[in-house]
């Protein structure tokens, strides 16, 4: 008996390298070495931290890969299931732009067919223009296909739910359970020591895992445990977003967006007399727009996209000049303007702010850590991109682990996170600084930033090849 508890004392010992006092451990996520493994934890391959949009498609993703058939996932969402028994009449505030390339790979696991039996609206055109000036960009396609789809939130999660639960052989869920603690293998493997990352869980419980995914928002706390570098800062602007009634009864496939001195206001379809606003402006405009009046409300949405005020006659003389002079040098067919339609209400209760910023990790991947969506990565809304890079971050990282499944690979290992992390750099950053730069050059109404941008959407919008390249880089 004695041999045996010197034995068990052996297994549970613990050697670290800067030791945290217990008081620490249990408080907010931290970071420290522990060279001990205790025999009683569940041990998983993939554990999934945050039951997003985008840590939910990442469950689903595995689950229903072939090469992840004898794996075992689990994801851990803070907060409660979300139970969808009837689609709500009225529409939530909060949606998101898909692309193509997210829709495909919400199909590739069945969510996006619940999508398609619930509602969505799709959008063939987009309409961006300057409130400085007449310059404008359209986007279509001379098919006229979708250019990409507007689809609440509520009802992607419950798509994923529900694929979610098809798979519950494979991916346990784990509602209302949040980790408190991470602990990372030893960088010298002892001969009683696990080689797995350890997770403590609010309730006490621990568990091991040999590749965790933080999908925990742009405060990850796997980032933060895991010591990686965050590049950020807060904007001088807040979004307010809200559902709005069109005047009238339109076919409304097009997305609308103008760049005000102040920040972006768009317009997004839900349904024939429905659309989504998305007013990005600063704090205390945004803080005002939210507590005014419904009438003045209304107003100020149909004035932001139909006032002149902030036109001056030599900008528009300008721009009607090197207008001209484009259609003389190629007199091709180019998009007409079309006018945005007028809001006659908002919904009561739709109107809300939210604080914006920008983010982006230095590395999106650790031994045995690998970072996705906000957790590596915050972007201004003006582009729609947010939730599109995340859905990018996934078919990257699913290709890559299934590979590496595939041929019996380790899942935390390097060789094959690396891949992932230069594919997604290579593209995230690059949304990243035009995001940014976009955002700095329409905020002023500056007249030799005004002509530049003024001269820059003229001409892009005369190179159908440039158009063509953008479209393809967002429907990604």
């Amino acid at each position: 008996a004695a041999a045996q508890g010197s034995t068990m004392a052996a297994r549970l010992s613990v050697c670290r390298w800067g030791a945290a006092p217990a008081a620490v451990h249990r408080g907010p996520l931290v970071s420290w070495w522990r060279c001990s493994s205790t025999l009683a934890d569940t041990v998983y391959d993939v554990v999934v931290s945050g039951g997003g949009l985008v840590g939910a498609a990442m469950a689903c993703a595995l689950g229903h890969d072939i090469h992840f058939r004898d794996k075992k996932i689990l994801l851990l969402e803070a907060g409660p299931k979300k139970v969808m028994e009837r689609l709500p009449e009225t529409y939530s505030n909060r949606v998101s732009s898909i692309s193509p390339g997210s829709a495909t790979l919400l199909s590739s696991f069945g969510a996006w067919d619940h999508i398609c039996k619930m509602r969505y609206r799709a959008f063939r055109r987009m309409q961006v223009w300057d409130a400085c000036s007449e310059a404008l960009i359209m986007f279509d396609k001379d098919n006229f296909d979708d250019m990409g789809y507007i689809v609440e939130n509520d009802v992607i999660m419950h798509a994923l739910t529900k694929q979610l639960e098809a798979v519950s052989d494979r991916v346990t869920v784990r509602y209302r359970s949040k980790a408190v603690g991470y602990t990372w293998p030893c960088p010298f493997p002892m001969t009683d020591s696990s080689p797995w990352v350890h997770i403590t869980l609010g309730d006490g419980s621990t568990l091991q895992t040999k590749l965790l995914i933080g999908a925990d928002g742009h405060n990850s706390g796997v980032r933060q445990a895991a010591g990686i570098q965050n590049v950020s800062w807060n904007y001088d602007q807040s979004a307010v977003v809200a559902t709005l009634y069109l005047s009238e009864a339109t076919e409304n496939n097009v997305a609308w967006q103008r760049f005000l001195p102040s920040g972006p206001i768009a317009l997004l379809p839900l349904s024939d007399t429905l659309s989504s606003l998305v007013w990005s402006t600063s704090h205390e405009h945004a803080a005002e727009l939210v507590s005014m009046d419904e009438e003045k409300f209304v107003d100020a949405i149909n004035s932001a996209f139909w006032s002149d005020a902030n036109h001056t006659d030599f900008i528009n003389s300008t721009g009607t000049a090197l207008q001209y002079a484009i259609a003389l040098l190629k007199p091709t067919k180019v998009s007409a303007r079309q006018l945005p339609p007028s809001v006659a209400r908002v919904d009561a209760k739709s109107r809300v702010l939210f604080p914006l910023g920008l983010g982006h990790a230095a590395e999106y991947v650790r031994p045995r850590v690998a970072l996705i969506g906000d957790a590596a990565h915050r972007v201004h809304p003006l582009a729609g991109q947010g939730v599109n890079m995340g859905f990018g971050d996934i078919s990257s990282l699913v290709h890559h682990l299934s590979t590496a499944a595939f041929n019996g690979r380790d899942l935390g290992s390097m060789s094959h996170l690396t891949g992932y992390e230069t594919d997604r750099q290579r593209h995230n950053t690059a949304l990243l600084a035009a995001t940014d730069l976009l955002k700095r050059l329409y905020s002023t109404s500056a007249t030799p930033l005004v002509l530049l941008r003024t001269w820059g959407l003229q001409a892009t919008n005369a190179l159908s090849p440039l158009k063509e390249q953008i479209m393809a880089f967002a429907s990604k």
